[in-house]
């Protein structure tokens, strides 16, 4: 099952997708990665301290000691323009995120990262692809208790950089695996950063290559057999040929110590995407097409059909300015752009208030607003004879805004101990968004670091 942690796939925040089926599989990969947790923590801590006791060069090390950062959030969500309704009914979600980041420096120059974590969420929603109960009765406005209510995503980042001596060239290398249901996902990149200047300046750059599969889920009405028992039904409707999906970015990056108090940094992205970018368990309701209905539930047209390529160019600026001891002011710019006819700006400021030397408080506020897609229509007003149309608000116009509060605790000698692990740091941070379409949801998020002796 596809999970992707977007509220829009532009602006980067939560989303979700979901489908109906048998979890078997899923639950042998679940089960085998519970039990590795711990088994892998423990192998990578003891790889660290070896890595340690056998370096007895001068040279300042990169990392001094391993690191180990628990992350929890957790999201819930609330709406009424469900895109596998066509673009209404509830879009009720939670979900919630553990993930283990394990950094251990191998030697002096060199470091490895283990990212491994698990997503499960539960959706009001996600049974209406197929919301009928075993007397055939369903809404789209309530709250569905079928299997594909729930489920789990897996994934797997391992990551290695090395410095060079003066630690003015950085270059790493990685990799990434995840699986739902629905959709698998490969991945692989690399990067390289050069400072120069007294390390006053960093110029870098980045790739990454995702080859993505699906599983298509279809609504249960689109279906082999469904159809016929329905009389005058006949959607528009044809399976999907290509079930893949690949995904190529490139990134460029500079920042530059402008003064004592101010830093600044830009960067461009230049992705391309080509397969399967339409979803296929979202509906979709043509204006020029007879309803059918079983109870109150709308049969599906079709499905969201959008173009098989897509070209996406985000601009981004910081720009941080040291007040004094107390407070640093963090603000954040991006434009974005997209040849699926869709413009976005992005605005943010962050505002670190150190209390004492152990305690900061973060209060945060986001600005967001983004043009329609070309291929957005409203439930009923895309027609039977367009090559491309999606009901998903997500490529709709809107605005929305998003205001939070953290507090950081940090450990500054970190005697504070769990088992052999030193604490470094505590975060806790809230977030509420509210988007013009009235799509609002809360994000809590918890984050501890730990010195790995």
């Amino acid at each position: 099952m596809m999970v992707e942690l977007t509220l829009s796939e532009v602006e980067g925040s939560f989303k979700i997708k979901f489908v109906d089926g048998s979890w078997n599989g899923l639950k042998n990969l679940k089960f085998i990665l519970r039990q590795s947790f711990s088994i892998l923590i423990c192998f990578l801590a003891h790889l660290c301290c070896s890595a340690q006791q056998t370096t007895t060069s001068y040279k300042k090390r990169v990392l001094e000691a391993g690191e180990l950062d628990m992350l929890f959030s957790y999201y819930g969500q609330d709406g009424q323009n469900a895109a596998v309704n066509g673009g209404e009914g509830t879009e009720e979600l939670t979900d919630a995120t553990s993930t283990l980041v394990l950094r251990m420096p191998l030697n002096k120059d060199d470091v490895l990262t283990i990212d491994v974590g698990i997503s499960a969420y539960t959706s009001a929603s996600s049974s209406n692809v197929n919301p009928f109960d075993s007397q055939g009765r369903a809404s789209p406005f309530d709250a569905s208790s079928g299997e594909s209510r729930t489920d789990e995503l897996v994934y797997f980042n391992p990551s290695y950089s090395h410095s060079s001596d003066d630690r003015n060239k950085i270059w790493s290398a990685k990799g990434y695996v995840s699986n739902e249901y629905d959709y698998f996902s490969v991945g692989f990149g690399g990067s390289y950063a050069y400072l120069f200047n007294e390390k006053n300046t960093e110029i870098s750059i980045s790739g990454q290559v995702f080859l993505d599969s699906w599983n298509p889920q279809y609504p249960v009405e689109l279906r082999g057999g469904f159809a016929e028992n329905i009389a005058g039904y006949d959607p528009i409707f044809e399976r999907f040929e290509n079930e893949n999906r690949n995904s190529y970015s490139l990134s460029f990056g500079f920042s530059q110590i402008l003064t004592k108090r101010i830093q600044g940094s830009l960067s461009v992205d230049l992705v391309a995407q080509n397969g399967l970018l339409s979803t296929p368990f979202q509906r979709v309701y043509f204006g020029d097409v007879q309803d059918f209905f079983i109870e109150d539930f709308q049969l599906a047209d079709d499905v969201e059909r959008l173009p098989d390529t897509r070209f996406k160019v985000p601009i981004g600026g910081r720009l941080n300015y040291y007040l004094n001891d107390i407070i640093v002011l963090r603000s954040y710019y991006r434009y974005y752009f997209d040849d699926w006819g869709i413009q976005s700006h992005t605005a943010s400021l962050e505002v670190p208030v150190r209390l004492s030397d152990k305690f900061t408080i973060y209060p945060t506020y986001r600005y967001y607003q983004q043009t329609a897609a070309d291929y957005f229509f409203q439930k009923e007003i895309a027609q039977s004879t367009f090559d491309f149309y999606t009901s998903d608000f997500d490529l709709s116009e809107y605005t929305a805004n998003q205001y939070g509060f953290g507090v950081q605790y940090k450990d500054i000698l970190t005697k504070t101990r769990l088992f052999l692990f030193g604490l470094k740091t505590i975060d806790l941070r809230f977030n509420y968004y509210d988007r013009s379409d009235g799509l609002t949801a809360s994000i809590l998020t918890l984050g501890t670091t730990f010195i790995v002796d």
